[in-house]
């Protein structure tokens, strides 16, 4: 047992702030260990609560450093790197990953308790689109400062929050529910995201006529889906604009007759339509 405790400590590499992956890899092993284990000496759980505690300090260091960069109007070479590595591989697959601990340390957004509220019609419950598809969707979408992408039901805020880190266009978030609305607001107050706003309505209420790209990670569906969906195409008539998509709403978006692709449609990684000419 202390040679495998070696070995994560080694394999992570202790001393370089840069390497979260294998760190936090080591610190699910070790609680692991923990919890199946049942007799551990003293000495080796003490080691074992050590290399947790550092690495744990490490890792907060880390983000600490990358919010400081962030206030500064700066891009931490770490995120850049998950983007470019987004260009390289499509972020297909489902769960989540050590870039959503990344980006959980980054935003530090404060989750409101769960609501005990029923869902209307027609909407869907919460989750949180994986970081590694909200890179694969910058990487994509390649926006500049002339663009403003829009999160139709934008829970607690991650995509337009990224958007604001790693891009230089502005960024909104719409969602029904006021405690997301404030939760995503607040972190991006705490990072000085001047370039990413949230407002607390209703999709079908939206200006369309703000957005240049338009993200849905299945927010909604049915009758709503169709209506936001209507009102997208019609916008789409009077300028250009794109729609990106992750999720069961792929394929609804597939099937509308004004959108088009150059992927076959998978709903497990992110697509961008536009309109047909």
């Amino acid at each position: 047992m202390h040679a495998l405790i070696e070995t994560l400590e080694c394999n992570a590499t202790l001393h370089d702030p840069q390497h979260l992956g294998e760190r936090l890899d080591a610190l699910d092993r070790l609680e692991l260990l923990q919890l199946t284990v049942t007799a551990i000496e003293p000495a080796l759980r003490r080691r074992i609560v050590d290399v947790q505690e550092r690495f744990g300090a490490l890792n907060a260091d880390l983000h600490a450093r990358m919010r400081d960069a962030i206030r500064c109007g700066q891009r931490p070479p770490l995120l850049a790197q998950c983007l470019d590595d987004a260009r390289l591989n499509d972020g297909g697959g489902d769960g989540y990953d050590w870039r959503d601990e990344l980006i959980g340390g980054v935003l530090q957004l404060q989750p409101p308790a769960p609501s005990d509220t029923l869902q209307p019609a027609n909407m869907v419950a919460y989750q949180p689109t994986p970081s590694r598809h909200i890179f694969s969707l910058l990487a994509q979408a390649q926006l500049t400062a002339k663009d403003v992408l829009v999160d139709l039901g934008s829970g607690l805020g991650h995509v337009p929050l990224l958007a604001a880190v790693c891009t230089d266009a502005g960024s909104i978030g719409i969602e029904r529910e006021p405690a997301y609305v404030a939760c995503a607001q607040a972190a991006a107050d705490a990072l000085q995201l001047s370039h990413a706003h949230f407002h607390c309505m209703d999709a079908r209420a939206t200006d369309f006529a703000c957005g240049t790209l338009f993200y849905l990670y299945t927010p909604f569906a049915g009758a709503v889906l169709q209506s936001v969906l209507d009102a997208l195409r019609r916008e789409a008539q009077r300028r250009v604009l794109r729609i990106a998509a992750h999720g069961p709403c792929v394929s609804a978006l597939a099937a509308q007759p004004w959108l088009e692709t150059d992927l076959p449609a998978r709903a497990d990684r992110i697509m961008l339509f536009r309109p047909r000419h």
